[in-house]
């Protein structure tokens, strides 16, 4: 075929991208991570925010339970969490505590003992102050009452090292049934009673003021 005279071949066309179209793809691109790290920080915050919640809620599972006793003028409480037994009997919930090992007298943060006046538990004396009180298992399946230096103390942080007394505790059997653990102060005399009462089982320790 002839070429026209005065006019030049016709070249294949040649289409050149224009320079923002590459940078707007990388663009894209980098929205697209940037976004789906957003969306991957976001999710790990919620199950954080949904495992603390969870933990919150087994710590303080149970609620807390406060009983006074005035001695003369003077006060002895105790502040305790007093978990339910839901259909099973002390023995079964403590059954997993060897002989030797310590109860926190309750649930979740450890029983917080106060007496604003010096008490006689037999030949046991416990200065006034503030403590925690744990019950340590024996052979038998007998406890005895120990007192505590650190108060305020996660029921799980029991410090052997600041044990400073211990008393005898003695067990009978309760004329009723508690649902729920029971600590309580009762006055008798000039000292009174702190009774431990779990289904139908009932500790107890009787004291006086010195």
């Amino acid at each position: 075929m002839a070429i026209s005279e005065g006019l030049a071949p016709r070249a294949n066309p040649v289409i050149l991208s224009p320079s923002w179209a590459t940078t707007r793809w990388d663009d894209q691109s980098e929205n697209k991570e940037r976004l789906m790290k957003r969306s991957r920080s976001a999710a790990w915050s919620v199950i954080v925010i949904v495992v603390w919640a969870g933990t919150a809620c087994l710590a303080q599972g149970s609620p807390r339970g406060t009983t006074k006793l005035d001695l003369g003028g003077k006060t002895v409480s105790v502040e305790y969490g007093r978990p339910s037994l839901k259909g099973r009997t002390m023995q079964q919930m403590l059954g997993r505590l060897k002989v030797g090992g310590f109860w926190r007298l309750g649930a979740d943060e450890s029983t917080t003992f106060s007496t604003d006046t010096d008490l006689a538990f037999g030949d046991v004396t416990i200065p006034k102050g503030k403590y925690s009180a744990w019950a340590r298992k024996e052979a038998g399946n007998k406890w005895t009452l120990v007192f505590n230096k650190k108060a305020g103390v996660f029921g799980t942080d029991h410090d052997p090292s600041a044990d400073f007394a211990s008393v005898p505790l003695g067990e009978g059997k309760a004329s009723d049934n508690a649902e729920e653990l029971t600590l309580s102060l009762d006055k008798h005399d000039d000292g009174g009673t702190f009774a431990i009462h779990w289904g139908d089982t009932q500790l107890s320790a009787e004291f006086k003021a010195k």
